[in-house]
């Protein structure tokens, strides 16, 4: 049982207590004027139908009771009695109630009709103003209606054509009517992006939603749709990919730069370790040419000296192979390799380096590694500036301090982590969070783009890098990459 809502009750009670008042002032003024039954049943007939417009139909059926008992009890004889003599007074009374309640019902409907009309023309300007083009469509996509907003933008009105007019608006690439056809054949809610042909003549992008109404059999009876305007975060996610591109070539190109300011940093060294291989070939050279001289001439000594001459020509070539392609501009590619392999050629070029820093470096390379995909030159890169940066933090320690260990090993995830471990003066704690942000550096001489390319190189591969403290002292930075094929970037 519902419980009655006293502020309801409240109102019905008000409005039929004012009606009872209302119809006792009359009755007073009748009596006064002794006015006759069918004036009575005229004034009476008018405060029923005035409170029967404020809505409150129980009170306006009470009032009808009321005012048809105070007509038979003072208007009709014999009077001041509920009893009735004449057909005409019974007749009176009964047209009078009921006229009332049709009266009143009739002004119920209508009013309920006319809020009916408020309701159904506010819906309309809500429709109207959404920002969005709102249409409906009959089973077969016959157009029902279109709000103003998609009327406005396309020129359409509704009916305009035979079958789906706003077909006849979607860009020639678009149309392709077997596919909407059935689509909306399934029955089911679907979406797709559209160009919608403007007033003007110009296209925008929109995504069209539909979603079907069903009947009590669940047969389509109508297809309910809404269009959003989408063109400009079209535009918007466009020009991000454009920028996207250019950030990532402004990056590659800085990797460029950073990788040749790197090779110059490393010149003399670079140029010490070439050479000694073209030294050691003249000294060949030379020795060949004695052999050679000889009576007779030694050609098994001969012999050996031309092999070492081709062994360090070959060392020297090597050297310089890996210089140029360390250096030159290329774009990224995706090759499969050993991360092994890279360690060795980037400590090749840093061996002088090493030595004359007074720096002894080892490894502890995993076997077995399985391969990595990725560009040779960038990760060589990434090797090459931790491995110098280790170099530069121990370049001031104390003798027997320096050392510099590289690892590799299986990772989480299926990864491979490589681990840069020196023994330097290690990392100030607050630079830990902030260290592969680009231009921050804890050199006095540094532009802090280093570990920042080295990141981007990195999470472009699809890998991670960090960095540690190493005990008792300095640092160790750590990267992965994935063994599974990743992207170069």
């Amino acid at each position: 049982m519902q419980p009655i809502d006293l502020r309801k009750f409240s109102r019905l009670a008000s409005w039929f207590l004012l009606g009872c008042t209302i119809l006792g002032l009359l009755t007073w003024a009748a009596f006064g004027l002794n006015l006759s039954l069918a004036t009575v049943c005229l004034l009476y007939m008018v405060v029923v139908v005035a409170l029967s417009i404020t809505g409150n139909v129980a009170s306006t059926i009470g009032l009808a009771i009321v005012a048809a008992l105070a007509l038979n009890y003072f208007f009709t004889e014999p009077r001041f009695s509920f009893a009735i003599n004449t057909w005409e007074d019974l007749i009176a009374v009964i047209v009078f109630v009921v006229t009332a309640l049709v009266i009143a019902d009739l002004v119920r409907r209508a009013r309920r009709l006319g809020e009916v009309a408020a309701l159904r023309d506010q819906l309309q300007l809500i429709i109207d103003t959404i920002p969005a083009v709102v249409w409906s469509n009959l089973p077969d996509g016959s157009d029902e209606f279109l709000n103003r907003r998609f009327r406005d933008y396309s020129g359409l009105a509704v009916g305009e054509g035979q079958g789906p007019s706003w077909m006849t608006i979607l860009h020639p690439d678009d149309r392709a009517e077997d596919t909407w056809r059935e689509a909306l054949a399934a029955g089911e809610l679907f979406e797709r992006e559209a160009r919608l042909r403007a007033v003007d003549g110009t296209y925008r992008r929109f995504l069209l939603r539909f979603v079907p109404l069903r009947d009590g059999q669940g047969n389509i009876a109508k297809w309910y749709a809404t269009s959003t305007d989408i063109e400009d975060l079209k535009r918007a996610e466009e020009e991000l990919r454009q920028r996207e591109v250019y950030l990532r070539e402004a990056q590659a190109e800085l990797a460029h730069v950073n990788r040749v300011t790197t090779t110059g940093q490393l010149a003399a060294s670079i140029a010490h370790e070439v050479a000694q291989p073209v030294a050691a070939s003249v000294t060949n050279a030379n020795a060949a040419l004695r052999w050679l001289a000889a009576e007779p001439p030694d050609l098994d000594e001969t012999r050996l000296a031309l092999s070492r001459i081709v062994r360090d020509g070959r060392r020297a070539s090597d050297i310089l192979g890996r210089i140029r392609a360390l250096v030159r501009k290329a774009p990224p590619r995706k090759d499969q390799l050993d991360i092994n392999e890279m360690i060795t050629e980037v400590l090749a070029l840093t061996r002088a380096e090493l030595r004359r820093n007074r720096i002894s470096a080892r490894t502890e390379l995993a076997s077995a590694l399985e391969p990595i995909h990725g560009d040779r030159v960038q990760l060589q890169q990434v090797l090459l500036n931790l491995i110098l940066n280790a170099i530069e933090a121990m370049s001031g320690a104390e003798e027997g301090l320096r050392n510099l260990l590289i690892t590799t090993e299986e990772g989480d995830a299926n990864t491979v982590r490589v681990s840069v471990r020196d023994t330097g003066p290690g990392l100030p704690p607050e630079a830990h969070a902030r260290l592969f942000e680009a231009f921050y550096t804890t050199k006095s001489s540094g532009m802090g783009m280093g570990l920042s390319i080295c990141r981007s190189i990195v999470e472009a591969h699809g890998g991670r890098v960090w960095a540690t403290a190493n005990e008792p002292r300095g640092a160790v930075f750590q990267f992965t990459l994935p063994r599974e094929a990743g992207t170069a970037a």
